[in-house]
């Protein structure tokens, strides 16, 4: 090819010669390049560190349980009849002597009517009897009558006092009755569930209502047989709110010689001498029964992460003259307040970063805020 031909083609060659190499340039003297800002380590993210050590961690299990009243009586009636009246109602505070119920007494009024009507006749008979008897004495002495007729006379009054004797006796008895037809208080306290209505006809073996006073409760118990072992009186139990707060602490007070048979558990019961405000009695409630305190580790919740099941936290270590965070896999157990138990995986002088961990990766630097 001549050489003026090839003149435009060599001219196009040295141009992109030229772009080539400014580019080139360009590239070297740009920010982040080799030995710019890239180069250097990332500044330490700040985080929360915390050295781990011993503490008591307490071995609990939880039930739920029945508060029962130390003092409580079963109303029944020792008649039977009609109701005509309730004169309280559930929840009402009562004294001794506080009527409940009133029973139909018509009939029985009736009765003990019926029968002192009678006292009269009685009386009449003991006191002609009696001065027939001082009358014949007289006579008998003076030989004016036979010994069988004062005999006679003398067996008369004793018979006539006798019945008279009966009738007072029936009398006591159909009033001692008649009480029995308003139903009372035997005892200080609260009235339960009333389980009867005016206009029903009850019995002596009705249940009219219960009697509970407050003042002493206790707390009932079902453990299983398999911890029945480590039951003793003096085990610590705490009562929790819905919110699994504690709010009542009070030892085991009795653990029952024996098992039920129908359930295979074993009563123990709890004295409650700290009872929150507003306990009822018959209310479930649950209970932690502490078992024993052993020494261990626990970590905050927002410490540990949860990757594919596995648990990790971040450990401080000492790299250089820093520190760097390592993941760490860590097996925890049963949740006590917002920490972990720690089974596995860490020990007392572990420096266990607790806050900032969304922040680092595993080998970041860090440093303690």
């Amino acid at each position: 090819m001549p050489i003026h031909r090839q003149l435009p083609f060599l001219r196009v060659l040295c141009a992109l010669c030229v772009l080539c190499a400014l580019s080139a340039c360009n590239r070297a003297g740009a920010p982040g390049a080799a030995g710019g800002g890239r180069g250097g380590p990332p500044p330490p993210t700040s985080v929360t560190i915390v050295t781990l050590k011993d503490s008591p961690i307490e071995l609990s299990s939880d039930f739920i349980s029945t508060v029962r009243s130390l003092n409580s009586t079963t109303i029944q009636p020792q008649v039977e009849g009609r109701v005509v009246k309730i004169f309280v109602k559930s929840g009402d505070q009562v004294r001794v002597g506080t009527p409940l119920v009133q029973i139909d007494q018509d009939k029985q009024a009736a009765t003990v009517r019926s029968t002192e009507s009678q006292r009269a006749g009685r009386e009449a008979d003991v006191t002609y009897w009696k001065a027939q008897v001082t009358r014949l004495q007289t006579l008998v002495t003076a030989g004016a009558i036979s010994q069988n007729e004062f005999d006679t006379a003398r067996h008369n009054l004793e018979t006539a006092e006798a019945s008279l004797a009966a009738l007072e006796a029936q009398v006591r008895e159909g009033r001692v009755q008649l009480q029995y037809y308003r139903v009372t208080a035997p005892t200080t306290g609260v009235v339960g569930d009333i389980a009867i209505r005016e206009g029903d006809r009850i019995t002596n073996s009705t249940v009219i209502t219960t009697i509970d006073e407050k003042a002493g409760l206790e707390a009932y118990i079902q453990v299983p047989v398999d911890r029945a072992p480590e039951l003793k009186v003096g085990l610590a139990t705490q009562i929790l709110d819905t919110d699994g707060k504690v709010v009542a602490q009070n030892p085991i007070s009795f653990v029952s010689p024996r098992a039920d048979p129908a359930t295979q558990t074993v009563l123990a019961k709890v004295l409650l001498r700290e009872t929150p405000a507003n306990m009822k009695i018959q209310q479930f409630v649950k209970m932690r029964v502490i078992w024993r305190s052993v020494p261990g580790v626990t970590i905050p919740v927002t410490a540990v992460s949860r990757i594919s099941g596995q648990y990790f936290c971040f450990i401080a270590e000492p790299a250089g003259d820093g520190l760097v965070a390592r993941q760490h896999p860590v097996q925890v157990g049963e949740l006590r307040g917002n920490d972990y138990i720690v089974t596995g995986g860490l020990k007392p002088g572990d420096r266990l970063i607790v806050s900032g961990i969304q922040k680092i990766a595993d080998g970041a630097p860090v440093k303690a805020q």
